[in-house]
């Protein structure tokens, strides 16, 4: 506990000016004050002085000085002050209402002797102690004083308990006597102890006492005077002044010099601690301690006269800024309100437990406090308090405060009701529906003084228990057929009314248990407060009962709109109803209304008041017969004797009346009240037609003449004969002869005869029955009397009765008796009692027997009776009457099962067509067709079978059955019948029955339906199904039918002539559509090219540009020499023309135009190529110019290619000038080297590289000696080739030169010079064959030593091209390749080309690809996996190209199950509205709403929403702008922007409900995103908001899809707990469980679905709203809020400018109010992207 100085009320005066009192008012409103001078001053609970008096002595003669004040105390209403004085009084001042008021001496209390101490008790009595030791008690009523108990020792000090019941005082000697005014305290009074010193500071908190003093020692007593603890001060301050106990008894403040202490007890330690000092300098001697009564403030007096206030509190919390919460102990609290007006209620344990919860709820009206083992409810409108003992249950308790006089608690299962300002539950139940429609209370309502509390709930679904609180027992339970959703008691809880879920309305007498179904149709039902008249609505009708106990009167009233509300205040009744945006009110009869609630309260006068002024309207016969009933169940006669005058009913007046004089003749008598005579009680029994009540009091009463004379009065003969039978009565004869003479005299001779017949007087009984014509009793009397069967005489009589009574039956059974049975049948038969004529046949004519049967058919026919006919029919054997007769009685089946017996077709024919058309309806076509071919009626099972269908069926019975030019031309016809009544697949049918397709197709033909007619034409003729679609193509393209036309083109696989039929009808846009779908890549991009050529340059370079094709048409202007074209495109589109002048260059390079070509190529500022073009074409003077002036660096390049020319041609001169000239002279000595020419290669050295001599002479030197070692074969070799070529054997010189190799010779160079002599004369000498040979053998070994020049010569002078080009590939020298190709065969070209690509693509050399064939080179990057550097060249070539990788790097990665990097692709890229990427962009959506919650990055769904957005705006805008994939892009971008708004709602405290609201309404979509992860993520954010029940059905459901996944089947799944949701039923099953790879979670939540479903509290059904769907569940004509997904409802939603979507009021508030909060969340984004989409919001009120 801490002490917060507050104010400082009086200073300290330099003088001793010693404050003698100090006094709260109980009502904490005034602070009273008693100076030293004399004078109380009054303070107000701000510490502000508001008032000064002075006191008076006792003896005016004594002087205003002759006298201190001792002490002061405040009355419990806070309205008087006693001041004790030591002058030997006491008075008691009256304050007055308001401060200025005069202040009044109320009461004087002289005493013996000087009052030393004062206090006041709550329970009313002023306690003095005197100086002489006594202790006097001082009652302000009486004005009169009292001693309770004297001492030896002067009074110092007083201290009451907490409760006011007791009081301590404490005396000089040390004595602390205990002493209690009431008796009910647990404690003893008397002596307690005896303190060490004078106990001047006394004090009595909880659990015993403390007394302090001069010792400096502070002891804690128990409560019989034990000390527990002592507190020894004595070393650092002076001794103990006063001491005083905080209201709760927690806390006591002991004052000593300049100091506070305070000591708090520890419930937990059961002890008393220090827990505060407070030290105040210069404050001196604490003469006064005063506690506020609330335990907030403590104020302190001294010495000196000074006055402080310090606040006392634990912790101060604010609640919601509604609320201040001030614990001033660890059992107490403060609440006080921070809003007007402002208000304060003290709370506090009475266990004296410490609080350590505290909520506020139910609209800030109630409060929860939570203690260790109690719990406190308090309702701070009315300043009640409860404490009721309550165990820690994990705190999961609901709380209901819709009731304003009970509380309801649900907690594990059970309900329990807290009735406030009632420390104890009122009652427990076990249910687990909590819902408040479904549970009513009442609690001695409508001024009810009784103890009448009745609690109504549901036991299940369907039954009602009703439970009486008071006796706590079960009064009723009501059993339903339907699920009740809504209850309600009356106020008088005689009566419930309950709805079903079908909307019934239910009305149950508690008392009686009747139950009465009193409307149906009901949306709103209410009893009208203070009254019990209900009030409902059925559609557009408002039904009113003002009487209830007669429901069949119902007042029924036209309404506008739903009622919300019956308020019933200052003498009106209104019921209030609402009609969208408009409020209608209806006012009720107040007058019925208020009779009603008379006859209730049973105030008669007032009901009987109120009808008289009705007069003679209609409702007033049924009051007057209810408050008639009512009176004579309370006993009241004249009420009553009143009610049915005024119903007119004179009988019943009378006869109370005579009960009124009866009952007053008894009360004069006996003096006791009237309705107690036993005659009053029995007439009124009989008023109530209860006559055995009557009788038992005529016969408690010993009068059974009384009863029987009331018996017969009532002519209730036999009553009265059993009774005197019972009861042994003396004249019972007589009574038996008296109702014989009544029964003959008034003619029942039928009734007298029973009574002779049980008298056992048979005779006479039968004459009597004869004599009342009753042949029938007379006969079966006579069957059961034996000797009457033997007087023929009178058995013929009752015979002839009987037939002239026509009893038929029973005459033949009396004929039978007589043994006459021939006579017997025909009275049977002629009774038509066939059954006993048929018995009795069989055992006397058995032959007859089938004409009976027969006949009685017939007979039952004759009475309408087939049905029953037909088994008689049967039996007989008269088949044809049984078939008449069973389809005359409709009865099909029989009627079918008959005619299968019969053979003869004539016999079935008459009702085959009606038995057919009966078995057809029933879908027996089969048995209707078998039954009509059986009759010969085989056109009608023809019509039969093509009516249903059955073409091929019907084929077959006519081909049976019918010519079959006949059978063609019915089938023929029907097929045209069908065809013009538009049923063309029964025409087709038909059609292919008959075998005629061709028919079929050309009526397809004719009404156009080309689908219909390919389909056959695939069926029949699929040879022509190219032809045909290419032929209805044709057809259509002429029709001007371009896009049907374009189905059937690609479809024939002419995707050509599509774009052909576009392109030349000026519809280049489709055409370039066809071609981009279904051509190659440069088909479409010569359409383009083609379609920009057909139109203006400006408007060609926008589309272009548009298509990203610019830079291809160029390419193709100049391929195809329209060079002007394309340098216009280039000059309009701002673009570098070097690419168009080198294409330029290169054609003219291609037509030998070489000076034109060296031009272009400048312009294109390509040099280096213009020197190629003069290499490759040996030009080495122009390449030299070139160079010279526009690539110097080049020069040497040349000379060197020019020196290596002139080696080719062993042009040594040339070759040494060039190279010397280009300054490499070592390139000249290294090929005489390798060559073997020394000589040569030092004169060279010597003249231009000396520093290579010594190398040279010693090579040439080592060279010489290995020539010298080896043999010479080599040169016989060539000695015979020079002697072949002198004879002119060219072939053979050139074979023997082939001979030298390494075998022969180790002179490389001489091999060398070798063959390269032989291919000198192949080239020269040989041709044809010979050519070819040694061109084949000696080719291969040039290249072996790397001559490519010599052998791709060889090749050509040997006439083979392409052997010359494969050297030059072999050697990678592509260049001369191509320019060789490309001089010898066009075609070949192709071949380098390929060849080329192919080296590179197995080399891994992309930039040199790129060079030749981007495309391919991309494609090789794509294989590598090298993805971005194949859009980053992709980029640089057009989008398309870009599009065509970018989707397929985005198919790999989906692939790969990274939706997220496919995302960031295409936002990277951008999303054209291709057709082609349609099945991408929905993969990577669906894959992206598949993902977790946890595996989703922060801005996953922004970039989700962003990229549908930016791919739905283009689609909007092309011409998918009305096709299926834009529908479902929005309605993807839809379901990721809720995902967005989720995980932006789920970090603000404020919004996480709404992401809760939009996980369940995410359901709505379980057709888009996995199932299992809906339900589950729904699931789970319910049971994390505590919404247990909801959360059970999401995850119960979540387990069942995954079981089904499991399964793979989705029947497993079970819809019906979602019926009132509308969340698709049909959904597809994702191949895996969104939790497979977290099986714990799994597992987790199982686990929890079982728990719940074995915990009967929770409600395990989806809660609906007034619309009977769930709270999610859109109706037909509601919109989805575009915030929180749920409907949009309530008054004026928030629109947009340019969209119809809407949002919640409520909910946009939320979110604007969180963006001013939480500035640095993603609301901000989230509301600006709802304003780009839609619109900027219409959010301002109207």
């Amino acid at each position: 506990m801490q002490l917060k100085y507050l104010k400082t009320l009086l200073e300290g005066q330099e003088q001793l000016n010693r404050i003698a009192g100090l006094a709260w008012s109980p009502n904490h409103q005034k602070l009273a004050i008693a100076t030293a001078d004399r004078h109380i001053l009054l303070f107000d609970d701000a510490g502000e002085r508001r008032d000064k008096f002075s006191t008076k002595p006792s003896n005016p003669a004594n002087g205003k000085n002759s006298y201190v004040i001792r002490g002061l105390a405040f009355s419990p209403d806070s309205t008087k002050l006693a001041v004790g004085q030591s002058d030997n009084i006491v008075y008691v001042y009256k304050l007055g209402d308001s401060w200025n008021d005069k202040k009044v001496i109320c009461n004087k209390f002289p005493q013996a002797n000087a009052v030393t101490a004062l206090i006041w008790l709550s329970t009313g009595s002023i306690i003095a102690g005197l100086d002489d030791g006594k202790v006097r008690a001082l009652h302000c009523k009486s004005n009169k004083s009292q001693s309770l108990y004297a001492a030896e020792s002067i009074c110092i000090s007083l201290a009451s308990n907490t409760k006011g019941t007791g009081f301590l005082s404490g005396h000089n000697d040390g004595t602390i006597i205990r002493y209690f005014v009431t008796d009910d305290a647990n404690e003893t009074s008397g002596r307690l102890v005896q303190h060490p010193v004078p106990p001047f500071a006394l004090a009595w908190p909880q659990g015993g006492f403390c007394a302090g003093g001069c010792d400096q020692k502070i002891v804690f007593y128990d409560t019989v005077g034990r000390p527990v603890r002592t507190f020894d001060y004595s070393r650092n301050d002076r001794e103990i002044t006063v001491a005083a106990a905080s209201p709760n008894g927690q806390a006591v403040a002991f004052g000593s010099y300049d100091k506070i202490r305070i000591f708090a007890w520890s419930p937990r330690l059961a002890d008393w601690n220090e827990s505060a000092i407070k030290e105040i300098n210069h404050f001196y001697t604490v003469t006064c301690v005063q506690w506020r009564r609330d335990g907030a403030r403590l104020a302190i007096a001294s010495v000196t006269g000074a006055v402080i206030l310090f606040e006392s509190v634990l912790k101060r919390t604010i609640w919601q800024d509604k609320f201040e919460l001030i614990f001033v102990a660890p059992s107490q609290l403060l609440v006080k309100s921070l809003q007007e007006p402002a208000e304060q209620m003290t709370i506090e344990s009475q266990l004296g437990l410490e609080i350590d919860d505290v909520r506020i709820m139910g609209k800030d009206n109630y409060l929860v406090a939570r203690t260790e083992d109690s719990m406190i409810l308090c309702d701070l409108t009315r300043n009640l308090v409860s404490e009721v003992p309550w165990t820690t249950s994990g705190r999961h308790e609901r709380f209901y405060f819709e009731n304003p006089n009970v509380c309801l608690i649900f907690n594990v299962g059970e309900l329990s009701l807290v009735e406030y300002g009632e420390s104890a539950i009122l009652g427990s139940v076990r249910t687990e529906f909590v819902n408040p429609h479904v549970i009513s209370v009442r609690l001695n309502e409508r001024g009810n003084t009784k103890n009448n509390k009745k609690l109504a709930f549901l036991l299940d679904a369907k039954t009602i228990c009703i439970v009486d609180l008071i006796n706590q027992v079960i009064i009723g339970q009501v059993s339903h057929e339907t699920k009740i959703d809504w209850i309600e008691l009356s106020e008088t809880a005689h009566k419930l009314l309950f709805r079903d879920k079908k909307l019934r309305l239910v009305l149950i007498d508690i008392y009686t248990a009747k139950k009465q179904t009193l409307l149906s149709n009901i949306s709103f039902v209410q009893w009208v407060p203070q009254s019990d008249v209900v009030v409902a609505q059925n559609n557009n009708n408002l039904a009113v009962w003002y009487n209830i106990d007669l429901p069949e009167h119902v007042t029924l009233l036209a309404i506008r709109g739903d009622v919300i509300e019956v308020v019933r205040d200052s003498g009106r009744t209104v019921v209030r109803s609402q009609e969208g945006p408009a409020e209608h009110t209806y006012q009720l009869d107040e007058g019925l209304v208020e009779f009603g609630t008379a006859v209730n309260d049973s105030d008669f006068g007032r009901a009987i008041h109120f009808l008289e002024t009705l007069g003679d309207k209609p409702a007033a016969k049924a009051m007057w017969h209810n408050l008639a009933v009512i009176a004579i169940e309370d006993g009241n006669l004249r009420v009553a004797q009143r009610c049915y005058a005024a119903l007119g009913n004179v009988s019943k007046a009378y006869y109370l009346n005579e009960m009124i004089e009866e009952a007053d003749k008894f009360e004069e008598s006996t003096g006791t009240p009237g309705i107690m005579c036993p005659e009053v009680r029995a007439k009124l029994a009989l008023l109530n037609s209860d006559l055995r009540t009557a009788e038992r009091i005529y016969l408690e009463q010993g009068d059974i003449e009384a009863a029987l004379e009331m018996y017969k009065k009532l002519r209730m003969w036999d009553e009265a004969v059993n009774l005197a039978e019972r009861r042994g009565y003396g004249g019972l004869q007589q009574l038996k002869e008296e109702q014989m003479e009544f029964l003959m005299s008034t003619g029942q001779e039928e009734k007298a005869g029973q009574v002779l017949e049980e008298q056992d007087e048979p005779e006479k009984a039968l004459n009597l029955f004869l004599k009342a014509n009753k042949p029938a009793r007379a006969a079966r009397l006579a069957m059961k009397t034996p000797h009457i069967m033997d007087d023929q005489q009178l058995m013929l009589k009752i015979t002839e009765g009987l037939i002239n009574c026509e009893l038929y039956e029973m005459a033949g059974d009396i004929a039978l008796k007589l043994s006459r049975p021939e006579a017997a049948m025909g009275l049977y038969r002629k009774g038509g009692a066939y059954a006993r004529a048929l018995d009795l046949a069989r055992e006397v004519a058995p032959d007859n027997v089938t004409s009976l049967e027969e006949e009685w058919g017939d007979w039952l026919v004759a009475r309408k009776q087939l049905d029953a006919s037909i088994n008689h029919y049967i039996e007989s054997g008269a088949t044809q009457k049984a078939l008449e007769a069973a389809v005359g009685a409709k009865q099909w089946r029989k009627a079918v099962q008959i005619a299968k017996v019969l053979d003869e077709p004539e016999e079935i024919q008459r009702y085959a067509l009606d038995l057919s058309k009966h078995l057809a309806f029933s879908g027996d076509v089969d048995g209707a067709e078998d039954l009509l071919v059986r009759a010969n009626m085989f056109k009608e099972a023809i019509e039969l079978l093509n009516r249903h269908g059955k073409w091929e069926r019907a084929y077959a019975i006519s081909e049976k059955h019918l010519q079959a030019e006949e059978m063609h031309d019915l089938f023929v016809n029907l097929a045209a019948t069908l065809e013009e009544q538009g049923k063309y697949r029964d025409a087709e049918k038909v059609l292919l029955a008959v075998s005629e397709p061709d028919l079929a197709i050309a009526m397809y033909k004719r009404r156009e339906l080309y689908d219909s007619m390919i389909r056959l034409v695939e069926r029949f003729h699929k040879d022509l199904l190219d032809t045909t679609h290419l032929h209805l193509a044709r057809q259509l393209e002429s029709k001007g039918k371009f896009k049907i036309a374009e189905v059937h083109f690609i479809a024939s696989g002419d995707w050509k002539s599509a774009v052909h039929m576009y392109c030349s009808s000026g519809r280049w846009e489709d055409g370039y559509r066809v071609a981009k779908q279904k051509g190659t890549e440069g088909a479409s991009n010569q359409v383009a090219y083609m379609w920009a050529k057909s139109m203006p340059i400006e408007s060609a370079v926008r589309l272009l540009t548009k298509l990203g094709l610019l830079d291809t048409a160029v390419g193709f202007a100049c391929d195809s020499g329209q060079f002007d074209f394309a340098m216009d495109l280039c000059r309009l589109a701002g673009k570098s023309t070097d690419e168009v002048h080198m294409k330029i260059a290169m054609s003219l390079e291609d037509e030998g135009k070489f000076e034109e070509a060296e031009v272009e190529f400048i312009k294109a500022n390509k040099p280096k190529e213009a020197i190629l073009m003069y290499t490759h074409a040996g030009d080495w003077k122009a390449a030299l110019n070139v160079a010279e002036q526009h690539l110097p660096e080049a020069v040497n390049d040349i000379l060197i290619g020019q020196a290596s020319a002139a080696l080719d041609t062993r042009n040594y001169p040339d070759y040494e000038a060039l190279l010397l000239r280009a300054q490499r002279p070592d390139l000249i000595i290294e090929h005489y080297k390798n060559e073997g020419m020394f000589d040569e290669a030092l004169r060279i050295a010597e003249e231009h590289y000396p520093s290579a001599m010594n190398d040279l002479r010693r090579l040439q030197a080592q060279e010489q000696r290995r020539n010298n070692e080896r043999n010479d074969d080599s040169r016989a070799y060539l000695q015979k080739a020079a002697e072949f070529a002198k004879r002119e054997e060219f072939r053979k010189a050139a074979e023997c030169l082939m001979q030298i190799d390494s075998s022969n010779t180790d002179d490389a160079a001489a091999v060398e010079r070798a063959l390269i002599r032989a291919a000198e004369i192949c080239n020269q000498f040989l041709e044809g064959k010979d050519a070819i040979e040694v061109a084949t053998q000696l080719g291969p070994r040039l290249l072996q030593i790397k001559q490519i020049g010599p052998a791709a010569q060889l090749y050509l002078a040997a006439d083979m091209p392409k052997d010359a080009v494969e050297v030059f590939i072999r050697a990678e020298q592509w260049s001369k390749a191509r320019r060789l190709a490309k001089e010898l065969d066009p075609e070949l070209m192709t071949y380098v080309e390929q060849q080329q690509k192919s080296r590179l693509k197995t080399e891994g050399n992309v930039e040199q690809l790129a060079d030749i064939d981007i495309m391919s080179a991309l494609d090789m990057l794509a294989e590598q996996g090298q993805w971005m550097r194949c859009l980053d060249k992709a980029k640089q070539i057009n989008a398309a190209v870009l599009q065509k990788y970018v989707a397929l790097y985005a198919a790999q990665l989906i692939r790969e199950g990274d939706c997220v990097t496919a995302l960031s692709l295409y936002l990277t890229y951008g999303a054209p509205p291709l057709e082609a990427n349609f099945n991408i962009y929905t993969r990577i959506a669906m894959d992206c709403f598949a993902l977790r919650e946890e595996q989703a990055k922060d801005d996953q769904w922004r970039s989700l929403r962003d990229f549908l957005y930016k791919l739905l705006k283009s689609l909007q805008s092309s011409e998918h702008a009305k096709t299926q994939i834009a529908q479902n892009v929005e309605k993807f971008l839809l379901i990721s922007h809720f995902y967005a708004v989720r995980a932006a709602c789920r970090p603000v405290q404020s919004l996480q409900p709404i992401a809760a609201r939009i996980s369940i309404a995410l359901l709505r979509y379980t057709d888009v995103i996995p199932v299992d992860k809906g339900f589950y993520e729904a699931g789970i954010d319910l049971r994390n908001a505590g919404r247990e029940a909801e959360a059970f059905v999401m995850l119960n459901h979540y387990l069942d899809v995954c079981e089904a996944i499991e399964e793979g089947s989705g029947h497993l799944v079970d819809h019906s707990d979602l019926a009132a949701t509308d969340f698709p039923s049909s959904v597809p099953l994702p191949e895996d469980l969104h939790l497979k790879n977290d099986p714990n979670l799994h597992e987790e939540v199982r686990e929890w679905v079982l728990a719940i479903s074995m915990d009967q509290q929770v409600d395990q059904l989806l809660p609906t709203d007034d619309r009977g769907l769930y709270e999610s569940a859109l109706a037909p004509d509601e919109q989805t809020c575009i915030l929180s997904a749920y409907p949009v409802r309530g008054r004026q939603p928030v629109t947009f400018q340019s969209s119809n979507r809407q949002a919640n009021r409520d909910v946009w508030s939320k979110f604007t109010v969180a963006l001013k909060m939480s500035p640095g969340s993603k609301v901000a984004d989230i509301i600006a992207f709802v304003e780009k989409w839609n619109g900027q919001a219409n959010s301002s009120m109207h």
